[in-house]
């Protein structure tokens, strides 16, 4: 097409990408030849730019799930990605961004999404009702009292289902972490509409002491009032939690 003496923009419409990208080939065919449109290897290898070690990375999943962020004497009530990120250069001295610790707690099954509005409901009638008449007003209490609205969840991670890969130098065997057995945790989580996640794991099951607990903490976490939107769980109804 080059060769036709087809402008550019002519060319990106017929292929359908972007007209910078056809001026970056153009500029590459133009140096190189033929040689620029072989197929090229892309992506990283798995390992490459991580910054934990494997043993590392086991280390500091293990904290998480035992310990606390005020246990490990940060200034922190609960687990978020700064907290994580605090631990981590303080252990080890190595800083980390993030948006690289974000992909961290992915990679260990510890992900904070806000839950869909139809999970905290079983029917449309009452997910309508929420949608346009409580939500509204919580929106507007919210503004009223400078007050931050955060979505609950529960859910459980495995240590078997994390996504840790090893990594080595090439003709070696890479170390993958391992657990000497499979371990149900369940972790609770606090994200808000801005995307801000706080985070605590637990076993067994969830108590009222244990989700007034996390709901103080959030609390001195934030240094807000805090709306808590939760789904249907009985221990939300709770007595001790209602008082």
């Amino acid at each position: 097409m080059l060769k036709k003496h087809m402008n550019h923009q002519e060319i990106a419409d017929i292929i359908g990408i972007s007209k910078p990208a056809v001026d970056k080939i153009a500029c590459a065919y133009k140096k190189e030849g033929t040689a620029c449109l072989k197929e090229k290897k892309r992506g990283r290898k798995v390992g490459e730019k991580r910054q934990l070690t494997s043993a590392q990375e086991k280390e500091i999943r293990n904290i998480l799930i035992d310990r606390t962020p005020d246990q490990m004497k940060l200034s922190f009530m609960l687990w978020t990605r700064a907290a994580v990120c605090q631990l981590v250069q303080e252990k080890y001295g190595i800083t980390i961004t993030l948006r690289n610790m974000s992909e961290y707690l992915k990679r260990w099954g510890m992900t904070c999404q806000p839950p869909t509005k139809k999970a905290y409901f079983q029917d449309n009638v009452k997910l309508n009702t929420f949608m346009y008449e409580t939500y509204p007003s919580i929106v507007k209490q919210a503004k009223k009292e400078d007050a931050v609205i955060f979505w609950g969840d529960e859910t459980g991670i495995n240590n078997q289902a994390h996504h840790i890969k090893g990594s080595a130098p090439k003709g070696q065997t890479p170390a993958v972490p391992s657990f000497s057995k499979t371990e149900k945790i369940n972790m609770i989580s606090a994200i808000n509409n801005q995307g801000s996640c706080h985070f605590l794991c637990y076993e067994k099951n969830m108590t009222q002491q244990r989700f007034i607990d996390f709901m103080r903490r959030l609390i001195k976490d934030t240094d807000r009032k805090v709306l808590f939107i939760v789904d249907n769980l009985k221990v939300h109804h709770g007595k001790i939690v209602a008082e």
